[in-house]
């Protein structure tokens, strides 16, 4: 009874028992290498300063599939490796084996892996950047898987890129504001002239930035009207970004009454200048307080000078105390602010009353 079974195991099921230890061991190795590979990562990431974590995370399941699809072709290949399906089986598995390397790179490429966060960090670049470059990168590994996995099978594809060239070309020129926003966008993510929450002039507008996107940035005007700049147009117009002024100014001419002695304008000028080298607001690089002129109403007295804040509402804050304790010293001067006056002189005598 057993002499009947062996020889009927050998006779019949002795190639597919091998076939399955075959695929047996293989599925074993697709939970064992990965782990191992991890390990070993760990372990490098802690001699050096490169971070591998995600390099295996990126390649740990293509890996195992690819192991597991490895065991899966040689055991077709030890059941039907000498008939015609053969062949069949040995381009499939090396389509899986493109597939999987694909899959691998694809999942390397994402705007959160190692290599791109790594980049991004050392470069300063926007994570909406670094979400484009990802895109992009993704883009063109499966193009190439495609491109490669196609030419596997046998298909000739050259008459194909050749009818996307003249259809890229036709589709390029419709489409040449798009590409020119698109470039602009990528300019202000790489240079950064702003970035979301800005306050910028730029053109006739002048807001807050408020979103920025591949296409067009949109400011808040104060207003709380919604513009849609396009990319195209702001990478090529000047661009004042207020918020990142270090200071901000403050000038002014100051106008007191012809009445004001020469020693009393002294005076004025100099307790201004000296309110405003002492004030704990007031950038002291650049202050200036002069005499400039003798105006139409009055003697005009040239203030110009920095604050430290360049917040808006701070800034009107420390502009307004200056002002009050500017007309506290021209009070304690007794100067007074020259007013819009006119004086009339009449040379020739008035006529009597009565008189025609």
């Amino acid at each position: 009874m057993l002499d009947t079974v062996l020889t009927f195991w050998q006779e019949h099921l002795v190639n597919y028992t091998y076939a399955f230890a075959i695929v047996l061991g293989f599925f074993i190795l697709s939970r064992l290498v990965p782990l191992l590979l991890t390990m070993l990562f760990s372990g490098l990431a802690k001699r050096s300063k490169l971070d591998y974590s995600k390099l295996s995370q990126a390649f740990s399941r293509p890996l195992s599939f690819l192991i597991l699809a490895t065991g899966l072709y040689l055991a077709a290949l030890n059941l039907l490796g000498g008939t015609a399906y053969g062949d069949f089986f040995t381009k499939v598995y090396r389509s899986l084996v493109i597939v999987f390397i694909s899959q691998g790179l694809y999942n390397l490429a994402g705007s959160t892996s190692g290599p791109l966060m790594d980049l991004g960090t050392k470069r300063d670049w926007d994570k909406l950047f670094l979400s484009l470059l990802s895109k992009a990168l993704r883009a063109l590994i499966v193009a190439i898987g495609l491109v490669i996995l196609v030419q596997e099978w046998g298909y000739d594809i050259t008459g194909f890129i050749a009818g996307l060239g003249l259809g890229g070309l036709a589709f390029a020129l419709a489409a040449q504001d798009t590409a020119a926003n698109l470039i602009g966008g990528v300019v202000i993510l790489t240079e950064k002239p702003f970035t979301i929450g800005d306050w910028i002039v730029t053109g006739n507008v002048e807001g807050t930035v408020e979103d920025i996107t591949f296409r067009s940035t949109k400011v808040r005007t104060f207003a709380q009207a919604l513009v849609a700049v396009p990319n195209a147009t702001l990478a090529k117009e000047p661009i004042t970004n207020w918020t990142r002024m270090g200071k901000r100014r403050v000038t002014f001419s100051l106008g007191v009454d012809y009445s004001t002695s020469r020693q009393t304008l002294e005076e004025c000028i100099g307790g201004i200048r000296e309110l405003l080298t002492n004030h704990p607001d007031v950038h002291p690089a650049t202050i200036f307080v002069n005499f400039e002129k003798f105006g139409e109403l009055g003697l005009d007295i040239y203030i110009y000078f920095f604050t430290k804040t360049t917040v808006w509402g701070k800034w009107l804050n420390v502009r307004e105390d200056i002002l009050y304790k500017i007309m506290e010293i021209m009070e304690e001067a007794g100067v007074s602010i020259a007013l819009p006056s006119r004086t009339i002189i009449n040379k020739s005598p008035l006529p009597a009353l009565g008189d025609e």
